[in-house]
């Protein structure tokens, strides 16, 4: 496990929960809001390891029992709430691994630390049960809510939080991290980095993912041959896409930052802020043949059809619609 040192970038959640140890003003319940990889769980588990570490100080000592313990999740006092079903914390979950336990005090340390992750999925019963304990808890309880959806929480419970949003890392910190940390090179980095757009779990996930560079041949490989392509090619390429179904909103977003680069190009000639900059001589062919419409259809039918992905609409058809767009355009 690791400190508030060594995490990038949340420089204001850090500070807050920093502060609020050293003036010994910890909230009995929090709210930590942010996208999916964007480092609650972490966040989470430092300060709740550091509430119960017995040097008392404003980052986890990783050596004493306590510490000990949170790094290996069997700390007595650090609980995490967990839920059968996949889309739903239930009023049982609650008032049995919370609300029935929150009474008991602590078995050795000065708090007693609830983590709830995925909390937009408690149900509206699960938030009433929670919502007596949020509004008197014990002296020494804790709560942290991690969710990535503040909203679909009751507006009395907001109210009775601390709510810390998690706002997007640099670019170029992630950058330096996953060059300097991950050892990845620079012009993968700087794709993944463009992609994760302030998230640094989901730039580290592609930065290691295989099928991520295999993917990215093959995007590359099809916006720089479709316009040529026979519609036979097409359906073979569409059997390749099936096998990324998983991660098509990946795929159909780098295919949305090639044309972004392309069109970019064909307005400032400016080789410096593209993404793709080692494709700068495709770049600067596809402009050339390019008109500004067309550019902005193909980019328009991207955002379209992961709309429909998303709405459950047929995977072949919404594909078939988008790669003809792109070979028309």
């Amino acid at each position: 496990m690791a400190g508030f040192a060594d995490v990038l970038g949340h420089e204001q959640t850090i500070a807050h929960m920093k502060n609020a140890i050293q003036l010994r003003k910890v909230s009995h319940a929090y709210i930590i809001n942010g996208e999916k990889g964007s480092g609650k769980k972490m966040l989470a588990n430092i300060y709740a390891q550091t509430l119960q570490c017995q040097t008392k100080g404003t980052e986890p000592c990783m050596e004493c029992p306590s510490c000990k313990q949170a790094m290996n999740r069997n700390q007595p006092d650090i609980i995490y709430v967990t839920h059968e079903k996949p889309n739903t914390i239930s009023v049982e979950d609650i008032r049995g691994q919370l609300n029935g336990d929150i009474m008991i005090k602590p078995y050795s340390s000065p708090y007693k630390v609830y983590i709830v992750d995925e909390a937009e999925k408690l149900t509206v019963q699960a938030q009433n049960a929670l919502l007596k304990t949020i509004e008197e808890p014990p002296m020494y309880a804790v709560i942290l809510l991690l969710t990535t959806n503040a909203g679909m929480l009751l507006p009395t419970i907001q109210s009775r939080c601390v709510k810390l949003d998690l706002k997007p890392v640099s670019s170029a910190n992630i950058k330096t991290y996953l060059m300097e940390q991950l050892e990845i090179p620079e012009y993968r980095a700087d794709i993944c980095t463009a992609f994760a757009q302030g998230n640094v779990g989901k730039a580290r996930r592609l930065a290691l993912s295989e099928s991520f560079g295999e993917m990215l041949e093959h995007a590359l490989h099809l916006v720089k041959y479709i316009s040529e392509m026979e519609v036979s090619d097409l359906i073979e390429d569409l059997k390749k896409i099936n096998t990324y179904k998983m991660e098509i909103s990946d795929y159909l977003d780098l295919l949305t930052v090639w044309y972004r680069d392309v069109l970019l190009f064909k307005a400032t000639r400016d080789a410096d802020s593209l993404i793709f900059s080692d494709e700068l001589k495709n770049v600067s062919e596809k402009a050339k043949r390019s008109s500004y419409e067309g550019l902005e259809i193909i980019i328009k039918a991207l955002e379209k059809a992961k709309l429909r992905l998303n709405a459950n609409v047929n995977f072949d058809m919404a594909l078939e619609l988008l790669l003809l767009t792109m070979k028309e355009n």
